[in-house]
């Protein structure tokens, strides 16, 4: 009887510990005859304009990755998918940590697809580890209902420290979204914080999420976020809730009545509502298409959307001075010792900056 290793079937058997087993490998499989062929930017385009989710989401990985090559050619489709862009209701939606807005946006998506039809989008920013730089990524997994339905995308990404999670990025995704036929896309931020701020310059409304009892009604909550909301709502409003959130709303809409009017002459609502149960879903978006229309018709929709763009123009211009500087190699060479010159306090901070500052722009 031939022995098993002179058996051409068995070749592809690995040694472990001198014990051997089988490969995962298919010992049939010719090495390349199955390899993904690598896309060009035009095949990214597309297969983006056809609608395939597939293609979308490897593109967005493009778009995310920070390596040069990927970056070349995620602006190439970018560019190219610009023009089919902009048909979108591009909404913001924020909250305190357990205020329920995984499980909200699962209620509010089916609500408006089974509404109005379409194609919803759904950018979930989870929020990095500071030390590890790694997020769960498990916002997908609190959209049941969403993450099953033929015309729903769900993209969760780490915030990476980028602008507390929303940055150009996410905004670029957007475009690549609505290129591919999504004419409703929901950003989700990682809580109230600097992130919402980066949110408020890329959508059209923006929610927020709130809960009774939390002391916030009573504050104002953080005036900035207060003044940036378009509408706001109370969620978990069911059970024994019921008065403590119609009491909290009443207190949010007198806040709201202590700043000034909004450039879009929109006084911000304030409604009930409990995502668990699906209660009132139905009166947050008839507040939303209420507002879209307003802006409408008295031209703001169009302002705020070019002013975000200018906007970002700025935010790229930053970034590339940033990106230039710390990528320079002169500079990475002298940023250990002038750092290690402000800890032994040889020099301060802003003359060590100013420094480096001051070597950056002489080698341009």
């Amino acid at each position: 009887m031939e022995h098993p290793e002179n058996n051409e079937e068995y070749k592809g058997l690995v040694v472990n510990s001198g014990v051997e087993q089988p490969s995962i490998v298919n010992p049939y499989l010719q090495r390349g005859r199955f390899a993904r062929r690598r896309l060009t930017a035009d095949d990214y385009v597309e297969g983006i304009l056809k609608g395939n989710t597939a293609i979308l989401g490897q593109a967005v990985t493009l778009v995310e990755s920070t390596n040069p090559e990927h970056q070349a050619v995620a602006q190439e489709v970018i560019e190219k998918c610009l023009p089919y862009s902009g048909n979108s209701i591009r909404i913001g939606i924020s909250g305190v940590p357990g205020a329920g807005k995984s499980t909200s946006i699962d209620e509010f998506g089916i609500h408006v697809l089974q509404r109005t039809g379409g194609r919803l989008a759904v950018l979930a920013i989870d929020p990095s580890s500071e030390k590890t730089k790694g997020s769960i990524l498990g916002d997908k997994t609190r959209m049941e209902k969403l993450s099953v339905h033929p015309d729903s995308f769900i993209r969760p990404s780490p915030s990476a420290g980028s602008l507390g999670g929303v940055a150009r990025k996410t905004r670029e995704t957007i475009i690549l979204c609505e290129a591919a036929g999504f004419d409703k896309i929901f950003v989700e931020t990682v809580g109230v914080g600097q992130s919402e701020t980066a949110c408020h310059s890329m959508v059209d409304f923006f929610l927020l999420i709130q809960l009774a009892g939390t002391g916030d009604e009573l504050q104002g909550i953080k005036r900035g976020i207060m003044e940036m909301a378009d509408g706001i709502v109370i969620n978990k409003c069911d059970g024994d809730n019921v008065d403590a959130c119609h009491l909290a709303a009443r207190q949010f809409q007198n806040a709201l009545h202590l700043f000034p009017m909004p450039d879009s002459g929109w006084l911000p609502k304030v409604l009930c509502y409990s995502g668990f149960y699906g209660l009132g879903i139905k009166e947050v978006w008839d507040m939303i298409y209420e507002y879209i229309d307003f802006v409408r018709q008295n031209g703001y929709f169009q302002h705020r959307r070019a002013e975000q763009a200018k906007y970002w123009m700025y935010e790229s211009i930053h970034e590339q001075l940033l990106s230039g500087f710390y990528n320079n190699a002169t500079i990475a060479s002298l940023l250990p010792r002038a750092e290690q010159s402000v800890l032994d306090g040889q020099k301060t901070s802003f003359i060590a900056a100013k420094q480096l500052l001051d070597t950056y722009f002489a080698l341009l």
